[in-house]
């Protein structure tokens, strides 16, 4: 009997101290972490168990995207990572509030959205000059009230507007 309670206790303290190695209930344990993440995630490794668990969440699946990524991705990434750093403190802090503004929209209105940039990004840098210019020759109320009118149209309407901006922009 003795021994039974003797080995359920072992195995209970072995238990909790299993658990130990989480940084808590959503934490990320270091061990559970892939070679390549703790390679990528090396500089953290000694501060690794006092960091905030969201933050070892963010962590650990950016370290996953980048070990998928090809060299060019990389670099491409770390390009993105220096011009982010290379921001004012007040400019990124505006990208932050404007992204989880975004976040915070609707999905249909956030597949909008990435519909609209990317058909700006189809255009030709030319084209998209063009239209940054005609954009900010208008008043701000003149800006707020276009913007209001193309969030109130039809994807169909919309696509009309595009088509014909292009064929006027041809002549």
């Amino acid at each position: 009997m003795r021994a039974r309670r003797l080995v359920a206790l072992t195995a209970v303290i072995a238990m909790l101290l299993g658990s130990g190695a989480m940084a808590d209930e959503h934490g990320v344990a270091w061990e559970s972490l892939t070679a390549e993440q703790q390679q990528v995630l090396d500089r953290f490794a000694a501060s690794w168990d006092s960091l905030p668990a969201d933050r070892q969440q963010r962590l650990s699946r950016g370290a996953e995207r980048w070990a998928d990524m090809t060299p060019e991705q990389r670099q491409q990434a770390q390009q993105r990572f220096e011009r982010w750093r290379e921001l004012p403190d007040e400019r990124r802090h505006q990208i932050r509030r404007h992204w989880e503004e975004f976040q915070g929209l609707p999905p249909e209105e956030r597949r909008r959205i990435r519909q609209n940039y990317q058909h700006f990004r189809d255009l030709s840098p030319e084209q998209q000059q063009q239209l940054r210019e005609r954009f900010h020759r208008l008043t701000p109320e003149q800006r707020d009230r276009m913007r209001e009118r193309f969030r109130d149209l039809s994807p169909e309407q919309r696509q009309r507007i595009r088509d014909r901006m292009q064929r006027d922009r041809r002549g």
